[in-house]
């Protein structure tokens, strides 16, 4: 199982990516919300944790920016009708979390075809996990997003990038300092 991609954008398509990875191309499906991500550009340096879908011939490789993105992905496909293609656009939709907080089912019966109990059952769920979500951001990790939105940045791409760093023991400064790296290579 492929669990996490660093490589180099190679080719953007509709609903995939290539992603060069030692010169091994492997097609990751993204959201189209991160598809139209404008860093995301032929050469550009990428990393993504993975959902393999096994039970597909040939595989599918599904990709997110984040980790919170993928648990709640593996969340959706757990849900009885719910597919891997709905699963990856709702996972990076704002409209799911405000839907959860706002404790609205019309939103999930509409994406997920589910009747209203089937949705509030869901919204239950997902609560309890944006929840235990929002309390992983580190308080050096929310000094750093703020220190990258007052250098400029969304504060929506300032989080992607400090999330998304793999040293989690780094100081702020050392976030910040990788993030702007990161920033200027996929640039």
């Amino acid at each position: 199982m492929i669990s996490y991609l660093s490589g180099k954008v190679l080719r953007k398509g509709e609903k995939s990516i290539i992603l060069n990875v030692s010169g091994v191309g492997y097609r990751v499906f993204l959201s189209s919300k991160r598809l139209s991500d404008s860093r995301l550009k032929p050469g550009a340096g990428l990393n993504v944790f993975c959902y393999t879908n096994s039970k597909k011939d040939p595989w599918e490789i599904y990709g997110f920016f984040l980790e919170q993105e993928l648990e709640l992905f593996e969340f959706l496909m757990k849900i009885s009708g719910v597919g891997p293609k709905a699963a990856l656009e709702a996972s990076a939709i704002t409209d799911l979390k405000n839907a959860v907080e706002n404790n609205d089912s019309v939103v999930l019966s509409e994406l997920f075809k589910l009747g209203n109990k089937k949705a509030q059952a869901i919204i239950f769920e997902l609560s309890r996990k944006i929840k235990n979500q929002s309390k992983k951001i580190s308080s050096d990790d929310e000094e750093a997003i703020m220190a990258l939105v007052k250098l400029g940045f969304k504060k929506a791409e300032a989080k992607d990038v400090v999330l998304s760093l793999t040293d989690k023991g780094a100081s702020v400064e050392e976030k910040i300092k990788l993030s702007l790296k990161r920033i200027r290579k996929n640039d």
